[in-house]
This record gives C-alpha cells, sequence and structure tokens, in this order.
C-alpha cells in the first residue's frame, strides 16, 4: 500500500537526522531537490564569508595567510572531505576545478602508464560519461597519441583489453543515478593492468565512497552539489599514496611547488598531494565550501554517511513508488535503478515529450529539480535518446514529507497539462 501524507509525517518525526535541517537556508515554500547540480545555502557560510572578506582580508590583510591559516586552508578542507570518501589524511586537496584536477590526475595516469607499460594506447569510459570528462580526455588523447574508446556500461568488462591504461568512470551517473560498484570495476582495470580514474562528483556527500578500500588510483570531485560549498566552490583531487611522488603534474605551478617562498627558477615539486596545487588559491571560495563540508560531517554525530546513505534510499524508494502510484498513464518512465545497489541519491525520470517544460511548471510551483536532455546519437542504455527529469535527493535537508508533495504536485503538473503553456517552454541557457 502506497504511503500517505500522514505516513510520511510519522517519518520525519522518527528521522534521527531531522535536525540537520537547520543547518541550511531553504527558501520558504520551496521543495529543493537539485541539491545534486548546486547544494543549499549553509546557514553559516554569510557570516564565515563576511568575516573573510571584512576581518581577514579588510583588516588582516596580507598577513591572514599566516595569522587566519589561509595558506594550509586547500590542505585543511581536503582532509575534512577526506573523511566522506574512504581516504587517508594528508591525500586530498581542495583546489581547482572539476575540469582541471581531471586533467592533472588523467595526465598523470597517462605519464605512469607509459612509463611502466609502454605500449598501453587506450583510455576506456562510458559513452554516457559527464561530457567535461570525456572532454578533457580526447584532448589528453590528441595530445598524447592515445585513443578514447566509449562502451555501454554492460560492456566496460569487455573492452580492458591488454592495450587500456586508464579506465575512467564517473562514480554516479550524472544522467541516470546508476552507481558503479567502486570496489569490482577498480579490481576489474587492475586485473587486466589498467589505472583507475574515479569521478566523485555525485558521490561525495552523497553515497559512502571508500577509495582507500577499492585500491582506486586517482579520483576527483565537485564541492558545489552535494558537499554544498556555493556556485563555482573549489573542487577536491585525492592521489592514492603510492603513486603521487612518481610524477609531476602538468600544471606545475608556484603553490605545488617544494619550497614556493623561496622563488627558485627551478620547479621541485612538493611531496605528497600539495603538488596537485596550481595557483593561488581562492581564500574566500574555500572558506564557504568549508562551511558545506562541515554541514556533511555534522551527521557523523547522527551515523554519518551510512545514516545518510539508508535515509537516501527511503526518500528514493518512497518517491519512485509515488511517481508510479500517482503518476500512471502520464508516459513517465525511470531510468534510475531500482536496485540500492546501484542506484546513487538522484532519481532521473523520462518521458517522450514535455520533459523540460514540466521541469518548468514544478520550479513555479516550488518544486526545484532540473531538466537534462536525451542523446540522440544513441537508442541505447537506460535512457535512450529520451529526456530526462532529474530530482536530487538531498538527506540532510529533505524530508518524507517534502517527498510525498513533490510527487503530487508532480501528478498535478501532469494532469492540468499546464506545463503546455507557453512560459514554461521557453527554453534558458542553463537547464
Amino acid at each position: 500500500m502506497t504511503m500517505n501524507l500522514q505516513d510520511c509525517r510519522a517519518l520525519d518525526a522518527q528521522d534521527p537526522l531531522r535536525s540537520l535541517r537547520d543547518l541550511f537556508h531553504i527558501p520558504e515554500g520551496t521543495i529543493y531537490l537539485d541539491g545534486n547540480s548546486l547544494g543549499v545555502m549553509p546557514r553559516s557560510a554569510p557570516a564565515r564569508v563576511a568575516d573573510v572578506v571584512a576581518r581577514e582580508w579588510g583588516t588582516d590583510l596580507i598577513q591572514s595567510w599566516n595569522k587566519n591559516g589561509w595558506f594550509a586552508l586547500p590542505k585543511k578542507v581536503g582532509d575534512k572531505i577526506a573523511r566522506l570518501i574512504g581516504a587517508e589524511p594528508g591525500t586530498v586537496v581542495a583546489t581547482d576545478s572539476t575540469s582541471i584536477n581531471l586533467y592533472k590526475v588523467l595526465s598523470a595516469a597517462l605519464h605512469l602508464a607509459e612509463t611502466d607499460q609502454p605500449g598501453r594506447k587506450r583510455i576506456v569510459s562510458e559513452r554516457s560519461n559527464f561530457p567535461t570528462d570525456l572532454y578533457i580526455a580526447e584532448a589528453l588523447c590528441r595530445e598524447r597519441g592515445f585513443e578514447l574508446v566509449l562502451v555501454e556500461p554492460d560492456d566496460i568488462a569487455a573492452a580492458l583489453t591488454s592495450d587500456v591504461a586508464v579506465l575512467m568512470l564517473t562514480h554516479v551517473n550524472y544522467r541516470t543515478g546508476a552507481m558503479h560498484d567502486m570496489h569490482a570495476m577498480t579490481a576489474a582495470a587492475h586485473a587486466t593492468g589498467a589505472l583507475m580514474v574515479w569521478d566523485l562528483a555525485h558521490s561525495a556527500g552523497a553515497v559512502p565512497v571508500d577509495l582507500s578500500g577499492a585500491g582506486a588510483d586517482y579520483a576527483v570531485g565537485c564541492g558545489y552539489k552535494y558537499l554544498n560549498g556555493g556556485p563555482g566552490a573549489p573542487a577536491f583531487v585525492w592521489v592514492h599514496p603510492r603513486h603521487t611522488d612518481r610524477f609531476w603534474q602538468p600544471l606545475a605551478g608556484w603553490w605545488g611547488h617544494a619550497t614556493p617562498f623561496e622563488f627558485t627558477p627551478d620547479y621541485r615539486p612538493a611531496p605528497g598531494i600539495t603538488r596537485y596545487q596550481c595557483g593561488t588559491q581562492p581564500m574566500i571560495s574555500l572558506a564557504a565550501l568549508e562551511c558545506g563540508v562541515d554541514t556533511l560531517l555534522a551527521a557523523e554525530a547522527h551515523g554519518g554517511m551510512a545514516a545518510l546513505r539508508r535515509k537516501s534510499l527511503a526518500l528514493t524508494d518512497l518517491f519512485i513508488e509515488l511517481v508510479d502510484d500517482r503518476c500512471h498513464g502520464h508516459g513517465i518512465g525511470l531510468a534510475t535503478p531500482l536496485d540500492h545497489a546501484q542506484r546513487g541519491s538522484q532519481v532521473c525520470l523520462t518521458r517522450d515529450e514535455g520533459a523540460y517544460a514540466i521541469v518548468q511548471a514544478l520550479i513555479a510551483r516550488g518544486v526545484v529539480g532540473d531538466f537534462r536532455a536525451g542523446d540522440p546519437s544513441t537508442g541505447s542504455g537506460r535512457t535512450g535518446s529520451k529526456d530526462i527529469l532529474r530530482f536530487g535527493f538531498t538527506p540532510l535537508y529533505i524530508g518524507f514529507e517534502d517527498v510525498w508533495h513533490a510527487a503530487d504536485q508532480l501528478r498535478q503538473v501532469l494532469e492540468s497539462g499546464e506545463w503546455k503553456r507557453a512560459e514554461f517552454n521557453q527554453k534558458h541557457a542553463v537547464t
């Protein structure tokens, strides 16, 4: 029997994570299901950023690099992120963007492959991987004489031939919410002699991650999604200690130098993860990111990532059930796996027509999700060429009653046909 509103309210009343919602500023009347694209602002962020601007910059000025810990902040925040992704202290640094960090680690991985196993000239990835990952890989392949091989998820194992240097995957697919088995995929890559590079953009802060336990080689991730670091927040990079000191990363800037304030003309890479920094770091943005990461660490007192994961699965189960029950007959399909082991913290629905307009109609009603266009080049996979209505479920601030109302608003939009109105069919630059 499908849950009713009273059932959902009862679940919220019993939720051990419910108090964490108070850590966030959520606009009145908004059900925010887009934390997989941009996380909600932590209540601590405005005061922290204001203090950095007014006191640390405005009063202490350049002394803040020492006095207020600016110089060490990328590694301090990195150590906090490490607690969320199964990494050891001193192996993560918060810096640059996901795209730039991927360029660094993929370059290092290719260099490592060429040194240890010359003749391996392929990078394997999913055809539906996030485009920036594929663009970075394509550019490096052109530069270094490698080949980028794109396959469907079920064909990854078969594609791991003896000429593959790197397997590059996003842990949770941005279009479908499908999640790879990190341990199994890493083991499969290593069994054939390939290195493993993970993109954790839709994983860090959303699902339990165990980079060290899986024995992965490199990983990057995003700071502004589930880590709630704010628009354009610094990303992060992780390198397994067995690789860190073997090579320079290609963007050999002064912040990655062993002794940057000696100002020598020659580059000497810093030991460990510090060398994966490049230029001067953005302190205001890093301060905001630290506020966001601290909201995840606050969950440690309530069971940590394991508790967040349990709630995430319960929320997404409920949304899938309610949509199936209340929106039946309106052409809504499901792209996200039902199997918990294969699901991230989002639900992606498909529709042949009007997906963008339906999302816009929901936003007008205060239910914020987003839209992703189908890929006309393929009819395979979970979505084929169908457009996607994408909803992220952040258990820190989403409750069961929110889920019930979101599904009911979707039902009303579909039944009323209001999504057909002209204002909901005008495409914006960002969808």
